[in-house]
């Protein structure tokens, strides 16, 4: 199975100017974990994880005042739509991390997560049976 199978197509792209509770508050709206920060003047596409805004909060930060690119991951690593679930969780893995920006000929395609991945390795619980 290929990333493009798991994949999450629509996305949540933020600017570098936003702030980490707008960011915070899009996010629990669309119950994600990572949106996509599109900066031109930092070298383009970066990553802010739910992980980025709890250790903000956790280090006593104003979230209404923490601006986004301050707390942007900018070396992202980055998969390829063809690239295997399994290239994809060694990745990961490896770098400790839990979602990736996809790239389809240098645009963004999509973002796949941990929880993608799972879901495509272990089938749906079944409901139980009632008694």
């Amino acid at each position: 199975m290929l990333v493009r199978d798991a994949m999450s197509t629509v996305i949540l792209t933020l600017g570098p100017a936003h702030t980490l509770r707008q960011a915070a508050a899009l996010m629990s709206a669309r119950r994600i974990g990572a949106a996509v920060v599109l900066d031109p003047d930092a070298g383009g596409v970066g990553i802010l994880t739910e992980r980025d805004i709890l250790n903000s909060v956790g280090l006593g930060q104003d979230p209404d005042t923490e601006r986004i690119h301050a707390h942007t991951t900018t070396d992202v690593v980055f998969a390829a739509p063809t690239w295997t679930l399994e290239e994809a969780a060694r990745a990961m893995a490896h770098g400790g991390f839990r979602h990736l920006v996809v790239l389809d000929r240098g645009e963004v395609a999509g973002i796949v997560s941990v929880r993608d991945i799972i879901r495509r390795w272990v089938p749906a619980r079944e409901p139980t049976p009632a008694l």
